[in-house]
């Protein structure tokens, strides 16, 4: 299992690529797996085969009006583990939590 966090979009589109990219959002969306978008990425948790497909019609929906196209991609790979896309974050919460709790900021 692992996360991916990437993010797509077309060079040479213009001021605004909204469209192109609410399209690779709404494939990640049908997807199934789970997922999160930001402001600068989409997060999708799987395994590489069922993630590596998803990514690459994200990326060619961005790319079907001829334009060339940026993919920024990393992952965090951790076999056994799932439920890391919420997980990590509630960790460092909690670590946050701890922290104010210590310093009397609660």
């Amino acid at each position: 299992m692992a996360v991916f966090a990437f993010s797509v979009a077309p060079l040479g589109a213009g001021e605004s690529v909204t469209q192109q990219v609410a399209e690779a959002v709404r494939i990640v969306r049908e997807s199934g797996l789970p997922n999160r978008t930001t402001s600068m990425f989409t997060e999708i948790e799987g395994e590489w085969d069922e993630v590596m497909p998803v990514v690459q019609r994200a990326t060619e929906a961005v790319g079907a009006g001829g334009h060339r196209v940026s993919l920024v991609l990393k992952a965090d790979i951790r076999p056994g583990r799932t439920g890391q896309l919420d997980a990590k974050v509630q960790r460092v919460e909690q670590a946050l939590a701890a922290d104010e709790q210590e310093s009397g900021h609660a």
